[in-house]
């Protein structure tokens, strides 16, 4: 297995083990969704480099060098690593472009993004604080928060660098290593986080990042005996699957699934900025978002203006490739487009009305021409089920009581919205959306400050915020009686 000090070894994309770039020979294609060509090869991990990244892992936490490192310096370790992650981005965002598909704008957007969480959390870094409980005369009582040692981090392809930086920054943070999974369809943006720890100069081993199987590599990661952490994001089943590895061995998780958001009009909502978060909802990076605005539930007598003001917004886009940074870009892969238009071919024989799209388009790549289900009753599967796609349904509902039933009658709470200029329905409504986060009249209201996360079958735990910091640490008591 030839090893090499850069990232591309013998012409493959490396992975960053133990804080080597080692490449293998079994190698997998990574292809550009917009025009479904190869780019680039990519090493696969196996579990000889999933032993030797954890083993790494583990003998720096065992050595406590992370732990006993001054906090101001962890600190300053995580802003180092901003900076070199920075100084990347003019060619990494072009990479993400290549690999997901996505705007080049918003792969831009994703590395300011990455940037962003390692600043946030150097700032909370040295700020983590125990306290004295009182517990009387002859006695000292304190608390200290203490890393869990390994973590393991299984990242998506949608979002993949920004996702493996908002729980990689928080882990490094608190003084834990890392072993990153990242995804087999966009691995190469993110295995630069690899890359920025090594000019960070990070300890070696302390973080590895891995592209391999998400059954082999992901499965085992989560399996092995020194991983003490796990955060997720994916899907729901294999989630399911996760969880109930580590019920097996306790081990603590935090886990974002799917989600079948629905932001709510009133009567007296700005259609302006609905029709803006409408782009932003759904057809930004071909609705591959988890937090997707994948629901929209209308007032019924307004139902065919609003769609018809979609349709007419719609008929403005252009489509294209993401290095040209149209409005609609390509789904991921062929597999997942196939996966979109068998969901849109069920709600057509459910009898949804299919308003616009529902086709792939007549081009090069994997694109979904953006699509409207209008008159969605409750029941039907695009109701229900994540779509992972650029398809939006309507809902219409006569009363508020009645908006909110719909809203709440999926088994998903990741996000849900309200779009109206009355604070008192706002708030309303807040009180009572079953979701970890409330966006109002603004889909993804929000940032890197702020917590995300999801209730029901949309996961549990927070990333992001001050929040996430506790996901990876336990808290230790001491308790003292004195001579």
């Amino acid at each position: 297995m030839p090893t090499g000090s850069g990232a591309m070894v013998d012409g493959r994309q490396a992975n960053f083990v133990a804080g080597k770039w080692v490449a293998s020979d079994e190698v997998i294609d990574n292809i550009n969704p917009a025009t479904g060509e190869s780019f680039a090869a990519i090493s696969m991990a196996g579990l000889a480099d999933l032993e030797r990244s954890v083993a790494a892992a583990q003998r720096v936490h065992e050595s406590r060098l992370m732990y006993e490192l001054a906090p101001h310096k962890r600190a300053a370790m995580l802003h180092s690593i901003a900076d070199a992650l920075n100084s990347l981005k003019p060619d990494g965002a072009r990479l993400l472009c290549l690999e997901s598909g996505k705007r080049l704008r918003d792969a831009e957007d994703e590395f300011d993004e990455a940037v962003r969480y390692f600043r946030y959390y150097s700032g909370i870094a040295d700020k983590l604080e125990g306290r004295s409980i009182p517990l009387g005369s002859g006695y000292i009582d304190y608390t200290v928060h203490v890393p869990y040692g390994v973590t393991a981090h299984i990242v998506p392809w949608n979002f993949p660098l920004s996702i493996a930086a908002r729980s990689l920054a928080p882990a490094l943070a608190t003084a834990n290593t890392a072993v990153v999974k990242v995804p087999e369809l966009a691995p190469m943006a993110a295995l630069l986080l690899g890359r920025a720890c090594e000019m960070a100069e990070v300890p070696e081993g302390a973080v590895s990042i891995l592209c391999g199987s998400g059954p082999l590599i992901g499965g085992a990661l989560v399996n092995h005996p020194s991983v003490q952490q796990v955060a997720f994001t994916g899907s729901v089943p294999v989630g399911q699957k996760i969880l109930a590895d580590l019920a097996h061995r306790v081990v603590p998780s935090v886990v974002e699934l799917g989600g079948k958001s629905a932001g709510i009009v009133a009567r007296d909502a700005n259609m302006a900025r609905v029709l803006d978060s409408i782009y932003w909802g759904i057809f930004f990076n071909a609705g591959q978002v988890c937090s997707a605005l994948s629901r929209l539930i209308v007032p019924r007598e307004m139902q065919d203006e609003i769609v018809g003001r979609i349709e007419e917004k719609i008929a403005g886009f252009s489509v294209g490739n993401g290095l040209e940074n149209h409005d609609i870009t390509p789904v991921i892969s062929e597999a997942h487009q196939e996966r979109v238009l068998a969901a849109i071919d069920g709600g057509i024989s459910q009898d949804g009305r299919l308003v616009c799209g529902g086709h792939r388009l007549n081009r090069a790549g994997y694109f979904v021409a953006p699509t409207i289900f209008a008159d969605v009753d409750v029941e039907m599967t695009v109701a229900q089920k994540e779509i992972f796609g650029p398809v939006l349904v309507v809902q219409p509902y006569d009363r508020d009581e009645e908006a909110l039933a719909i809203a709440n009658g999926t088994d998903f709470g990741l996000a849900a919205g309200i779009f109206t200029q009355d604070i008192d329905r706002a708030g309303w409504f807040s009180d009572r959306l079953n979701a970890g986060q409330i966006y109002v009249n603004e889909w993804y209201a929000g940032g890197v400050e702020t917590p995300f996360g999801g209730t029901g079958m949309s996961g549990n735990g927070r990333d992001k915020g001050q929040e996430a910091i506790f996901n990876y640490v336990h808290t230790r008591n001491v308790a003292i009686r004195l001579a």
